[in-house]
């Protein structure tokens, strides 16, 4: 018995292409989809971020409570986070909370009394200034509350973390 290698023919070839190109879309579909980020954050007072999964690894920085996260990857016992200025970290999962936040990205961030600019100011809060994330509002906007019990809503594009 001879060995033959497998030939594709051009009926063959003429449905691979169009299957690979389906397979394609549908996989990037899928991945879109799928790419809702993920937010967690601090949930002790203060949390070291590791340059590796290990509580060997180097450390990189102590985030404190309620810091915003955003995951990139989980694997048993660890969190691989970016912060709001782009760093990557390793944290231990059991150090960290669903509970969302948010981050003022800007100098000074406005909290309107509803998702509108010509409502009443409610308060203005500095950059870094963490803020609890209550939901997201039409048009862009996020209500959030103030540690001191402010509630309100901010522009979405001066906060990071939604």
């Amino acid at each position: 018995m001879r060995f033959q290698p497998f030939r594709i023919g051009f009926t063959t070839a003429g449905l691979l292409l169009p299957l690979l190109i389906l397979l394609f879309f549908s996989c990037k579909a899928i991945a879109q989809a799928d790419s809702q980020n993920e937010f967690l954050s601090i949930a002790i007072p203060a949390a070291v971020l590791y340059d590796a999964p290990s509580l060997n690894a180097g450390k990189l920085y102590v985030a404190s409570v309620n810091l915003p996260l955003e995951v990139v990857v989980k694997v048993v016992g660890w969190v691989k986070v970016r912060d709001y200025r782009g760093s990557l970290a390793w944290v231990e999962d059991k150090n960290l909370s669903p509970k969302r936040f948010v981050i003022i990205s800007i100098s000074t961030g406005s909290v309107y009394q509803s998702p509108d600019q010509t409502s009443p100011l409610v308060f203005r809060a500095r950059q870094d200034v963490v803020l609890e994330w209550l939901g997201t509002a039409a048009n862009g906007w996020v209500k959030v509350k103030h540690r001191d019990g402010q509630i309100g809503y901010i522009n979405a594009n001066q906060v990071w973390g939604v």
